[in-house]
């Protein structure tokens, strides 16, 4: 059956979009400009790396973060109170995350794992806290999301998986303040295998030489932005592609992209792990990789084929 006549594949927004988070995106938007500005004409440098990156970082992260979940948040068919109060909950601790992250670059000194004095310890306690915070936030989000329907079954498991494959990205970064940092002071790190502030990929800074945590957090987390948006370009797509019609195929394509992509997080995890550079793999995360590809590669052909032969028996 083709769901662009039997469903919305997609639908369009029923319940408001949250304006907290709308508010938090647009003035992380602004910080942005300031951090890139920051970057400019502030020559500081703070664990290796410009004082501003991490403020511009995080500034990023945020919009997207926060544009994706109100969007996803609006696509209910009527408000949630327990989401629109979680979704503020975000908004609180993101401000406190980012008040503490630019004001300890205003100061010069690092904001994260930092108890070289007790005012910077009860900052990343505070930090820490707040993480804590959004990460239980954003499960609650999730549970009542895929309680729910949301269009048809593939953008629904693709707002699912999504949120799952997020909380998962969200719990890595869990594994930094485990990490020794060899630097007084300092307990934790996103370095494996050196201290924190090795050279840096660009745009990125994630580490050239060691392996480096931040990856599968970063690549986890925007889960939440590609999944869902994957299934709306299978959408877009449908009216030129006939086959993307048939709901069998695309979801049988959001299965295969998520199950491909989780493997991908696992990867650069255990990547990271074994202080291995993103950029530099050995011969058994090159056969790891090739693994997954492989699998992606027949979950597609298995997604066509089979509403391939539904559309053979329905015409006998």
């Amino acid at each position: 059956m083709s769901v662009l006549t039997a469903a919305d594949p997609l639908p369009s927004r029923r319940a408001p979009m949250h304006r907290p988070l709308l508010y938090f995106a647009a003035a992380n938007a602004v910080l942005l400009v300031v951090a890139l500005v920051g970057m400019l004409v502030d020559d500081r440098m703070i664990a290796g790396s410009t004082a501003w990156f991490k403020p511009a970082k995080f500034a990023m992260s945020f919009v997207l973060y926060s544009v994706a979940l109100a969007w996803l948040l609006s696509l209910r068919p009527k408000p949630s109170r327990l989401a629109s109060g979680m979704a503020t909950v975000i908004v609180i601790v993101g401000v406190i995350e980012q008040v503490i992250i630019f004001g300890q670059v205003i100061r010069g000194t690092r904001s994260h794992y930092n108890t070289t004095t007790t005012f910077d310890g009860v900052l990343w306690v505070i930090m820490g806290s707040s993480i804590v915070v959004l990460f239980l936030a954003t499960l609650v989000i999730a549970v009542g999301l895929a309680r729910g329907r949301i269009g048809d079954v593939a953008a629904t498991w693709s707002i699912r998986l999504g949120l799952a494959i997020t909380l998962v990205g969200l719990a890595l970064g869990f594994l930094m303040p485990q990490q020794e940092s060899g630097v007084e002071g300092i307990e934790g790190a996103h370095t494996v295998g050196a201290p924190d502030g090795t050279a840096g990929m660009p745009l990125t800074g994630w580490s050239t030489t060691d392996g480096d945590l931040r990856i599968p957090h970063f690549v986890g987390m925007h889960a939440l932005q590609l999944l869902p948006l994957f299934a709306a370009l299978l959408v877009v797509l449908a009216p030129r592609i006939p086959l993307l019609r048939e709901v069998r195929v695309r979801l049988g394509l959001i299965i295969t992209a998520s199950a491909g992509y989780a493997a991908l997080v696992a990867l650069v995890t255990w990547q990271a792990l074994r202080g291995q550079s993103l950029i530099h793999p050995d011969q058994a995360t090159l056969t790891a990789a090739a693994v997954i590809v492989t699998g992606v590669v027949v979950g597609v052909l298995i997604s066509v084929a089979s509403a391939a032969g539904v559309r053979k028996v329905a015409t006998v």
